[in-house]
């Protein structure tokens, strides 16, 4: 039993620098991970994700190797605050103040990338579309407005398994992190952020429900943009 007891203490103890509190303290060490094309785990208002640098086209790669997923499956992206989004996408036909009732919050918006984006060409290459996020969660906000760039940002989870929402559950992920970032155990439960395309002026398209469907729907309808339907 001593032994046993010996052999969890010296695994936890190499886990130590891998595994740290996702607190403001700990930002400057990942803010440096994202900038060196390192990947690291985070946790956001819905899920923990895998995030890194969305215009490192070695770092997206990792991404993809990590969760074992085909390139063909598009990754979102995170930005720090709300006017951020216009340097990776366009929003001029969007109603004013709609961004900005949305998010920050469990929503990720589908816009056109435009021919402005600053993001990296391979990020979802041959789509004109990127999906965009500003959680309502201090941590990730904080690293990446210090990464001055978007946070290409997924699920912490290999590709066709559950979703995590406590670091326990990626584990075996662990190894292929940086860091991976503690946050507890997330409340939100395992929907996701409700997708919304908005690429079409005056109109809307829920892709996913997620864990806000219905506030996102009223909100949009606040602003008058009409629900797309197979024949509009």
């Amino acid at each position: 039993m001593a032994w046993n007891v010996e052999r969890c203490e010296v695994g936890v103890e190499s886990k130590l620098g891998l595994v740290q509190p996702a607190t403001e303290f700990h930002a400057g060490e990942a803010i440096a991970a994202l900038k060196a094309g390192k990947v690291i785990a985070v946790p956001t208002d819905t899920l923990y994700g895998f995030a890194c640098d969305a215009c490192s086209s070695q770092a997206v790669n990792r991404i993809y190797e990590i969760k074992g997923r085909n390139h063909t499956s598009p990754l979102a992206i995170c930005v720090g605050d709300v006017p951020d989004i216009k340097r990776f996408a366009v929003t001029d036909h969007l109603p004013h103040g709609l961004l900005d009732s949305l998010l920050p919050g469990p929503v990720t918006v589908i816009l056109g990338r435009g021919e402005s984006s600053i993001l990296e060409k391979s990020l979802n290459p041959g789509l004109d579309r990127i999906g965009v996020r500003v959680p309502d969660a201090d941590f990730i906000r904080i690293i990446a407005r210090g990464a001055e760039s978007a946070l290409a940002l997924t699920s912490a989870n290999q590709s066709g398994q559950p979703s995590s929402v406590s670091i326990e559950e990626f584990e075996n992920l662990w190894e292929h992190c940086a860091y991976v970032y503690d946050g507890g155990v997330l409340p939100a439960g395992r929907a996701g952020s409700t997708v919304v395309d908005l690429t079409k002026p005056g109109k809307y398209k829920i892709l996913r429900p997620g864990s806000a469907k219905e506030e996102t729907v009223a909100i949009l309808e606040k602003y008058y943009l009409l629900e797309e339907t197979a024949s509009s």
